[in-house]
């Protein structure tokens, strides 16, 4: 995210509330580290790769029942 981008996005995020003496404590990641993570995301999806061990890998998912019909 460019810093011209942040700048946008900041401005339309709420203030935390312990920062307005509503309580509750800091928070423990950066809001803009957060909003780079959820759009990595979205734009490259979950690879396979990525998926842990114990998911089966690519070619070897079985057919449903349905799907010889």
């Amino acid at each position: 995210m460019t810093d011209a981008e942040w700048q946008v996005v900041r401005a339309v995020l709420p203030v935390p509330a312990w920062l307005e003496g509503r309580g509750g404590r800091p928070e423990s990641y950066c809001h803009r580290v957060m909003l780079d993570a959820v759009r990595y995301v979205v734009d490259n999806g979950v690879k396979w790769a990525n998926l842990p061990a114990d998911f089966r890998r690519t070619g070897e998912c079985t057919p449903s029942p349905a799907a010889g019909r």
